[in-house]
């Protein structure tokens, strides 16, 4: 976290908001991570917000008929025509409402938060903020920094089991959940992302 913050302070100044990407495979770390970014940079009195990317999940009624609902959390279950759209109004304009990823009913909420006019940095976080594939790569020209956090496969399925069981399945339920669609996802994330400006062991 405090390499992020220094490389952060090391940018150069322009003008308009500072974009920070912060990616990596499922169960890498990179909500806590930028929670935690974010929450060192609002310390210190900057005017600093989190952006999810999990806002711009499609919604079950979507994926079903595209019989996309046992991988959602991949790629092509995100509107990425809105989350690009939305990223370059978050740098070009004062205020920007986006939608926020409810986890307890799997569903995004639309118009739930609002970056204001007074941010100056948005720490956005998501598994495909640099994913060397189209129609992601037309992200990597938006970040002012991205960094990656890179996980070996054994301990990411490690997490995402565990993950699993804490939200109520037995074993080998949650075995299966990991090893059906997280680690799928993982391991694409792994054998495809682009050069990041930082890349950290987690």
């Amino acid at each position: 976290m405090d390499r992020i913050v220094a490389r952060i302070d090391a940018l150069p100044e322009h003008s308009g908001r500072t974009l920070v990407a912060i990616a990596g495979a499922p169960g890498s770390g990179k909500s806590t991570v930028a929670e935690a970014v974010v929450a060192a940079l609002v310390a210190r009195g900057e005017q600093a917000v989190l952006m999810p990317m999990d806002g711009f999940h499609l919604d079950n009624r979507l994926l079903d008929p595209r019989g996309l609902l046992a991988r959602k959390g991949a790629p092509e279950t995100f509107d990425f025509g809105g989350f690009l759209s939305t990223i370059r109004r978050v740098r070009g304009e004062a205020s920007v409402v986006i939608p926020v990823f409810d986890r307890s009913r799997e569903i995004a909420i639309a118009g739930a938060a609002e970056i204001g006019p007074e941010t100056a940095i948005v720490i956005v976080e998501g598994n495909y903020l640099c994913l060397d594939e189209e129609p992601w790569r037309a992200l990597a020209p938006l970040w002012d920094l991205s960094v990656f956090l890179d996980v070996p496969v054994a301990t990411l399925e490690q997490r995402l089991v565990e993950r699993w069981l804490s939200h109520g399945f037995d074993r080998a339920a949650a075995e299966a959940k990991a090893r059906g669609n997280d680690l799928r996802n993982a391991e694409r994330v792994q054998g495809a992302t682009l050069p990041t400006d930082l890349t950290l062991k987690n």
